[in-house]
Parts: structure tokens; C-alpha cells; sequence
């Protein structure tokens, strides 16, 4: 008994050790996922460009193939004139369509009385909310009045006469310069990372390949220089080809909303394409958006409440027919994302990064389950991510990028 006694406490003193360890570890992968966070979210204008540029990069990857080798234009010159092209592109269509949207904006507090003389029939509900909403603020006021009025105590309260006073001179010009001044400084900020971004994506068109050899160069074994290969090639056939294929659906989507609005008579029918389009690219609540947005506009555009809805359901079977029919076709023999995970990616993405967060949140997903399915101690994350769709099962999968529901 005494010799099984000395045996088992080396036993466990090694697992209360390993189990110590491995707290360690994963005490430290949680600090450490925090601090990437926290990083990301406050070096934002530093990052974003970098992370801007190489999506661009992978879009333009067939375009700058098909110049530089098969038409043998020198990289710099085809990088350039992708640049011009894709940039005056997004350039004239956004001045096409700020105007009109300037002027729904400029519309939109005469909005809230038309808003509540189509919606008439919901006047009643909505009065006894408010009146309920306002019973509510009434009875916490009472609770807390006794206290506020102890702890300021009438020493402590502003003379009626001196607030008069305050009220009455407001720094008006101080307040038009601050605001004149934010602006001034958000503007050289914007055009400050324009500027980056495009310096960025020259040299990743021009001279990306060479970074690339670069990296495979200096990994030690050949194992981990087939991996990099391996890594960058699915990332570009991968990535680029599901950014190519939704990007061609959402041209699609974006004219055929544009000209239903037309057919309808909405105003502005360029206008709500260019909306259509830019809400598809992100998964899930994109569309959902764009119902809501449409129909509103439907509220604007038309005295009936039922042709109101119009515009609104005529972009949901748009959708429906892209998203749950097309769209799947054309990527059915790529791999899927868990659709938990690409809605929680696009949470975290448009909280670190706005909405350019959310527009990015499925690539980066994209990128981060190749780069897992390639290093062997992140393969369980990467099949937590999301695995090759089953042929032989008859259970639905969810589709890469719009992170599809199973029906």
C-alpha cells in the first residue's frame, strides 16, 4: 500500500500540473484574443486600408492576370489602369447618386407627419404606447424627485435668472466652429486613408507576387513553404472567386431593384439600385434592411398603404430568388461557414469597424477557416468554423457568402 501510495502522488502532481498548464494557456489565449480586439477597434484608420487594399487586391486578381500575362502589359501600368478604372467607377456612380440621396435626407423630418397620415390606422395603438411610456416617466420622477432634491440641496441649484441668461446668449459662432472645424479634420482624415488605400492597392497589384515569393523564401522547412502556397492559392481562388461571383449577383440584384422602382415610378430608381446593391453584400440583415428601407420609400412615393408595400416585397422576391436559388447554384462546390459563426462575425465586425466591418465580416471568416484548415494544432477550429459540405447527406448546408439558414 505504502509503495501504490508513492506511485500515484507523482501521478497527481503531473495532472494537477497539466491541468494548471493548460488554464495558463487558455487564460493567456483570452487576454490575448482581447488585446487584438482592443487593438483592431483603436487602430482602426491604420489597419482598415491594409485590410481595404487586400480584399480589392483578390477582386482584381482575374482582371490584373488576364493584362500583365496573357495581354503583357508591365504590372505597374495594368495595376494603374485597374485603379483608374475601378475607382472612377465607384467615383461617378457615387456622385450620380449623392445628390438624391441629400435630398430624401433633407426630406426626412417632413417625413414623420406624412409617415403618420399613412399609418393612421395605427394612431390609436401608438397613442396609448406613448401615454403609458409617459405615465411610466412620470412615476420614476416621483420616486427619485425627494432624493435629487436632497443631495442638491438649494444652495446648489442654478439661479433661475443666470440660466435665463445662458439660455438666452448661446456661443453660437463657437458651436459653427467646432462643428466646421470637426468637419474639416474628419475630411483629412477620410482623405488620408484614400490616400493609403490607394498607394497600398498599387503595390499589392504591381508587385504582390514578389512579396509572396518573398515569404516562401524565408520559412525554414519545404513543408512550410508548400503550406504559404497553399494558403495563398486557396485564399485567392476561394476568396476572390466567392467576391467575384457576389459581386456580379449584386450588379444584378442592384439593377433589377433599380428597374422595378422605375417601372413603379419611384423617384430616384438609380438611387435604390446602388442601395440594393451595396445591402447584399452583407449577409442576413443586408436584406433585411433593404425590406424596411423599400418600403418606407414605398410610404413616400404613394398614397395607398398597399402600393406602399410594394417596393418593399417586390426587393424581398428579388432576394429571394438571388439569394436562396442563384447565388447557391453558382457557389454549390465551395466550402460553408457555420451560420452562427458569420452572424457573430458580423456583429463583431460592425462593432470593431462600423458598417465596412459588416461588408468585410464573411471574407475575413473566409480567410481565417483556410488559414486554420492549414496549421494543424487550428484544424479543430477550422472545422468548428465550418467543414466541406457532406455530398452523401441529405441535411441542407449553408452557403459561404451570405451565410445561408438550413431550411
Amino acid at each position: 500500500m505504502p509503495q501504490d501510495d508513492d506511485r500515484a502522488i507523482p501521478a497527481a502532481t503531473a495532472t494537477v500540473s497539466h491541468a494548471a498548464e493548460r488554464g495558463r494557456t487558455i487564460a493567456l489565449g483570452i487576454l490575448a484574443t482581447l488585446a487584438v480586439a482592443y487593438t483592431l477597434k483603436v487602430a482602426a484608420a491604420l489597419i482598415l486600408p491594409f485590410i481595404i487594399a487586400a480584399v480589392f487586391n483578390l477582386v482584381l486578381q482575374p482582371a490584373k492576370h488576364l493584362l500583365h500575362h496573357r495581354l503583357r502589359i508591365p504590372a505597374p501600368l495594368a495595376a494603374l489602369a485597374l485603379i483608374l478604372v475601378l475607382f472612377g467607377i465607384v467615383g461617378g456612380l457615387g456622385a450620380a447618386v449623392s445628390v438624391p440621396a441629400s435630398g430624401w435626407i433633407a426630406r426626412a423630418p417632413d417625413g414623420v407627419k406624412l409617415l403618420e397620415k399613412r399609418l393612421h390606422g395605427l394612431a390609436g395603438p401608438i397613442h396609448y404606447a406613448e401615454r403609458g411610456v409617459r405615465e411610466l416617466e412620470s412615476l420614476l420622477r416621483e420616486g427619485q424627485a425627494p432624493a435629487h432634491d436632497v443631495a442638491e440641496g438649494p444652495m446648489q441649484q442654478a439661479p433661475p435668472q443666470a440660466a435665463a441668461r445662458q439660455d438666452s446668449n448661446p456661443n453660437l459662432m463657437g458651436t459653427i466652429g467646432s462643428v466646421g472645424l470637426s468637419v474639416l479634420q474628419g475630411t483629412g482624415a477620410a482623405m488620408g486613408q484614400l490616400l493609403t488605400l490607394l498607394v497600398l492597392l498599387f503595390f499589392m497589384l504591381s508587385a504582390g507576387d514578389t512579396l509572396l515569393r518573398r515569404l516562401v523564401e524565408v520559412m525554414p522547412t519545404y513543408a512550410d513553404k508548400r503550406r504559404v502556397v497553399e494558403i495563398a492559392q486557396e485564399i485567392e481562388q476561394n476568396v476572390a472567386g466567392y467576391l467575384a461571383t457576389i459581386s456580379m449577383m449584386n450588379v444584378l440584384v442592384g439593377t433589377a431593384a433599380g428597374l422595378s422602382m422605375w417601372l413603379l415610378g419611384v423617384p430616384d430608381p438609380l438611387l435604390w439600385g446602388t442601395l440594393a446593391f451595396l445591402l447584399n453584400y452583407i449577409p442576413i440583415l443586408g436584406p433585411f434592411l433593404g425590406i424596411v428601407i423599400f418600403f418606407f420609400v414605398g410610404l413616400f412615393s404613394f398614397d395607398s398603404l398597399w402600393m406602399a408595400a410594394v417596393p418593399g416585397l417586390i426587393y424581398l422576391v428579388i432576394h429571394v430568388i438571388e439569394g436562396e436559388t442563384v447565388t447557391p447554384m453558382l457557389l454549390a462546390n465551395r466550402f460553408t461557414l457555420n451560420p452562427v459563426l458569420v452572424i457573430g462575425s458580423l456583429f463583431f465586425w460592425d462593432y470593431i469597424w462600423g458598417v465596412i466591418g459588416a461588408l468585410l465580416a464573411v471574407p475575413l471568416l473566409a480567410v481565417g477557416k483556410i488559414i486554420c484548415d492549414r496549421i494543424d494544432p487550428l484544424k479543430p477550429l477550422g472545422h468548428l468554423l465550418g467543414g466541406p459540405p457532406d455530398r452523401d447527406s441529405k441535411e441542407p448546408v449553408v452557403d459561404l457568402p451570405h451565410g445561408r439558414v438550413p431550411s
